[in-house]
């Protein structure tokens, strides 16, 4: 057993280039092929190739989490291209050729990233064409693409465009204003074709970020302390005897095993014995509500001021960046490259295994692989923030809604990146960021209300490394105001989606709501249910509607649930989902996203809670953190409403938004009880029909 000490002064002098593959699609081109293009998304080359065979490449930072957006970046631009999808290939995530065009948070893959893609496809159309009419020594206005061929409109022999410009460049800037396909030519946006990486994906042919090797590898497992800022004392170097390669690697208080031998590492990482101090610094996770409203705040911010509602009683690139300036390498010797893993709803430990392994690469001298292990994805990665709100309503004797104010006490966004778990534990200066997207955003309802108010009570520090977790912060607000707002509609004795209809003048968010009630067949009534009792089961139904942000993605959701009083198990028996996100690119692929929002949220509002004592994160396997399983999976129904000629929005986390408040408001029309905090357990549910 060698041990490997290195200082923190030593770390920062090494040298040196390295390629950290991070998680998350075998690469389809010689990466290195064209030196000279530019790697600007402000450029044609820099988001596009067309090759000598015909083929085509497109680049991007937006990265497929398993969001299906390569296809859908392929229709887009083989839209404009005249091109066959099939003929489109996408490297994405390489900070070496693609541009930076940001991260894929935000629904942002096809509204940024696609968006510009096709505008970059649209300038090269235009220009292709033009390459075109001087071959043919005909007017531009005579031509089109059709099948990879600039060709006369009337029929004729045309010029292929590997032809006019395979493998050159365009040296085009991108124009923005391009003018696109009309929607009604489409013939490749709006079909529902399928996904390229997933016939590899099923017969176990893909490369994965855990398939990647590279020559003279070792093998990296990480040694957490059993605290929060616990500091390392010693170690015992004598317990690593009989694992043979293994070593012990410490800087600071950052620990590691390394081997040649994966299992080898998994052994060392058990066996390595080590002294600690700890300490007992976080609140615990059920003192949490107490401490978010007693905490220390960085300020108040007014999100929403309408009226006087006061008289009522939230990249790869960006990875680079970061490593680069925490572990003092210049970016030009750093290259991030993305390899598929098991998805991401937000951001995870990604960040915090690369730069693992980074400082393990540079302190021993060779390339290690790092994977964390369960009770480390668990235990260390960044999560959701803690929210609370407080809402409250005031209605005139004609029930109109005529103040509304939502309080909520959330975690401030401080500037920068997050710090890095191994950085921190080496010692490293880095920068302290708190980030966790856009939380405050759907506090207000989407109704007509005569003033509103929303203020944020922005809390100094959070017990936990925070995350932007999917669709951050709207999944509470929008539970929260649509939970009230079904509280409202019950207390005046009004059917909860009738009660909504009359409240909204947006035609779009009333064909939601519209089509999502004949889906499903919505029996007009007040609630509670009436007649909710069936043998041992109470059953009831629930509405939801929200517009993501208040200004994308009109959402409408209405749940039946089963609630069991005895065991207080809820059982989701189907869901009918009205989402309307503008253009539809790939109907398979958005139907795919919208059913996926809806059952992993019912995972979120069921079953997910981190839990953590006075030191450390205590629900760190399945087990303490329990997830929805498939017998527990609803008859979901989606409808998509296509609007071909609007503007296309992300649509990979709207549907998330209102699952909760659906699934709160149909248990409250099967039991009459509220359930005001998630996650819905069985404990919670059956204390809740107690105090009844």
């Amino acid at each position: 057993m060698q041990t490997n000490l290195i200082s923190r002064r030593d770390l920062l002098k090494a040298g040196g280039a390295l390629v950290v593959s991070f998680t998350f699609a075998s690469l389809p081109r010689d990466l290195f092929a064209q030196a000279a293009r530019p790697v600007d998304s402000g450029e044609v080359d820099g988001l596009l190739a067309i090759h000598a065979d015909g083929s085509v490449t497109l680049y991007t930072s937006k990265v497929d989490v398993g969001t299906g957006i390569r296809i859908a970046l392929a229709q887009m631009a083989a839209e404009e291209l005249g091109v066959s999808p099939s003929r489109v290939s996408v490297i994405e995530g390489d900070t070496a050729t693609c541009p930076d065009q940001g991260g894929t948070g935000g629904s942002t893959g096809l509204v940024r990233g696609g968006v510009e893609i096709q505008a970059a496809a649209a300038t090269a159309r235009r220009a292709l064409l033009q390459m075109g009419a001087t071959r043919l020594n005909r007017p531009v206005t005579d031509l089109t693409i059709v099948d990879g061929e600039v060709k006369p409109r009337a029929g004729g022999t045309g010029v292929g465009v590997a032809t006019l410009i395979g493998d050159r460049l365009f040296s085009l800037k991108v124009d923005r204003n391009a003018p696109l396909t009309p929607a009604s030519q489409h013939v490749a946006i709006g079909k529902p074709l399928l996904r390229p990486d997933l016939p590899a994906k099923c017969t176990g042919r893909h490369v994965y970020v855990q398939d990647f090797t590279l020559p003279n590898m070792l093998h990296g497992r990480i040694i957490r302390p059993p605290s929060v800022d616990a500091t390392l004392v010693s170690i015992g170097e004598s317990s690593l005897r009989g694992i043979p390669d293994a070593r012990a690697v410490r800087v600071g208080n950052f620990l590691a095993v390394v081997a040649r031998d994966e299992w080898a590492a998994v052994r060392a990482a058990t066996a390595l014995k080590a002294t600690w101090n700890e300490r007992a610094s976080l609140p615990g996770h059920e003192e949490l509500v107490r401490f978010s409203r007693m905490a220390p705040l960085e300020r108040d911010q007014e999100i929403v001021s309408r009226g006087n509602a006061a008289d009522v009683s939230r990249r790869a690139a960006k990875t680079r960046t970061n490593l680069s300036k925490v572990f003092g390498i210049p970016q030009g010797k750093l290259r991030i490259i993305f390899l598929d893993g098991s998805g991401s709803y937000g951001t995870n430990g990604t960040d915090h295994v690369a730069a693992d392994a980074l400082l393990l690469s540079k302190t021993v001298g060779q390339p290690v692989r790092v994977q964390w292990m369960r009770q480390d994805e668990h235990g260390w990665d960044p999560k959701g923030p803690q929210q609370l709100l407080d809402v409250r309503a005031a209605l005139d004797a004609d029930g109109r809604i005529v103040a509304w104010e939502t309080e909520m006490w959330v975690p401030n966004a401080a500037p920068g990146a997050r710090a890095l778990l191994s950085a921190e534990a080496a010692g490293l200066p880095q920068e302290h960021g708190t980030g966790s997207g856009a939380i405050t955003q759907n506090g207000d309802p989407p109704y007509a209300v005569d003033n509103v108010r929303v203020v944020a009570h922005l809390i100094k520090d959070t017990p936990l490394q925070l995350s932007n977790l999917r669709a951050p912060g709207k999944i509470a607000n929008v539970f929260a105001v649509e939970g009230f707002t079904d509280e409202i509609a019950a207390a005046q004795g009004v059917d909860a989606v009738d009660f909504r209809l009359k409240r909204l003048s947006d035609p779009r968010a009333i064909d939601a709501i519209t089509r999502t009630a004949a889906a499903f067949k919505w029996d007009t009534r007040p609630s509670p249910n009436p007649r909710a009792k069936q043998g041992n089961l109470l059953i009831g139904r629930g509405i939801a509607y929200m517009r993501y942000k208040q200004m994308e993605n009109y959402v409408a959701m209405a749940m039946e649930v089963a609630v069991n009083p005895s065991s207080g198990q809820i059982q989701v028996r189907r869901v009918v989902c009205s989402h309307d996100c503008g253009m539809v690119v790939n109907p398979d692929g958005l139907r795919n996203q919208v059913e996926g929002c809806i059952v992993q949220t019912l995972s979120r509002a069921l079953h997910e809670e981190v839990t953590f004592d006075r030191s450390r994160v205590t629900s760190v396997d399945w087990r303490t953190y329990p997830i929805l399983r498939f017998p527990e999976a609803p008859a979901v129904d989606v409808i998509l409403i296509d609007r071909p000629n609007e503007p296309l929005i992300g649509a990979g986390e709207a549907a998330t938004a209102p699952v909760a408040a659906a699934l709160a408001n149909a248990v409250f029309d099967a039991t009459g009880i509220r359930l005001r905090t998630v996650p819905f357990t069985p404990v919670r549910v059956k204390e809740a029909l107690a105090r009844a």
